[in-house]
């Protein structure tokens, strides 16, 4: 019987669907419940309509619980059959599902997938090496999710054990960067092969991003002017510090600060010495000093040969420390030492 039910569904095309398993198992259910009225004695609870369903169920999942069993030798072999069906339906339904799941991890792996995230980054460009170490920084926190979307060249996954969605193909069509999730990400990494590359697919970024936050890596940073005609909002970092890249994606504006940092005229980063004639001070009253009296920022201190970046305002500096903060100007151990009196 359930051979014939097998060829009629090859027959009717619905072999290899997910009506497969529902239509045998409706089949056996309705050819089994009047054979078991045929053999059973006349009355049996069996093929009760209010029992025979729940009996059908247990048995064609191999549970058997017992409580309803049939009395005859017919009984048992239409039993066998419902058990036969059952096992046959379980196996399609597990196949299916098996085959589904493969079928999904096989276009992950080819980057054929679409990635339904929000709130990520995406890396456009892949390079060995440099691309795993960026994505490790990205990754540290436990909380960012990052796409990697690569050119046809990449023909799988490169890096799967990361944890990182792939996607494949040509960086300039804008249905690959939707693939990704470009409009729906929070920062896109445009780490091309060079900065013509980088300026093609900038634009197709600029044009897919939706709010997200576009960083360019470049290796001539007199480029940006060119790239300035893509987007006045759009962050240029050099392409040889990857951790730099890293912090922007992170936290958009923040090379700007650093850029500031080590420009000529802008706010610097400075030292200054605690004179010995003060003895111990503590860092809160460093802090407010520095911030009230020259409008500077205390940011680590090092004492002996410990360095303690941003410590603690309880802490207690010994004479002879030395202060690193950022100010308008250098500030000498004299002025340090007129304020803190």
């Amino acid at each position: 019987m359930t051979i014939f039910i097998t060829r009629l569904l090859l027959r009717l095309t619905l072999l290899g669907t997910w009506w497969t398993p529902v239509l045998v198992f409706g089949a056996v259910f309705a050819t089994s419940w009047p054979l078991m009225a045929l053999a059973e004695p006349a009355g049996s609870a069996l093929v009760a309509p209010g029992n025979y369903w729940w009996y059908f169920v247990v048995t064609a999942a191999t549970v058997g619980y017992g409580d309803l069993t049939p009395e005859t030798t017919g009984g048992h072999v239409v039993g066998a059959y419902v058990i036969v069906g059952g096992i046959a339906t379980l196996t399609t339904v597990f196949t299916r599902i098996a085959a589904a799941l493969e079928r999904g991890r096989g276009r992950r792996m080819r980057g054929a997938a679409t990635v339904d995230d929000s709130g990520h980054i995406v890396l456009l460009g892949y390079t060995p090496g440099r691309t795993e170490q960026m994505t490790d920084e990205l990754m540290a926190d436990g909380t960012t999710r990052v796409v990697v979307c690569a050119w046809d060249d990449v023909t799988t996954h490169p890096m799967p054990e990361h944890g990182v969605e792939f996607v494949r193909g040509d960086l300039t069509d804008e249905s690959v960067l939707r693939r990704a999730g470009v409009h729906r990400a929070h920062s896109v990494l445009v780490d091309a092969r060079d900065d013509n590359e980088a300026l093609a697919v900038a634009l197709t970024a600029d044009h897919v991003a939706e709010g997200a936050h576009l960083v360019v890596a470049l290796r001539d940073l007199r480029r940006i002017r060119h790239l300035r005609y893509v987007a006045e909002s759009l962050s240029c970092v050099q392409w040889h510090s990857p951790y730099m890249i890293t912090e922007e994606l992170r936290d958009p504006g923040i090379t700007e600060i650093y850029a500031e940092l080590t420009t000529h005229g802008g706010a610097g980063t400075h030292s200054v010495r605690l004179p010995a004639s003060l003895g111990p001070v503590s860092v809160e009253r460093c802090q407010t000093t520095l911030g009230r009296d020259y409008g500077a920022t205390m940011l680590a201190a090092r004492s002996g040969d410990a360095l303690l970046v941003n410590p603690g305002w309880r802490s207690e500096l010994p004479a002879g420390a030395v202060l690193y903060y950022i100010g308008s100007r250098r500030l000498t151990t004299d002025d340090l030492a007129a304020a803190l009196r």
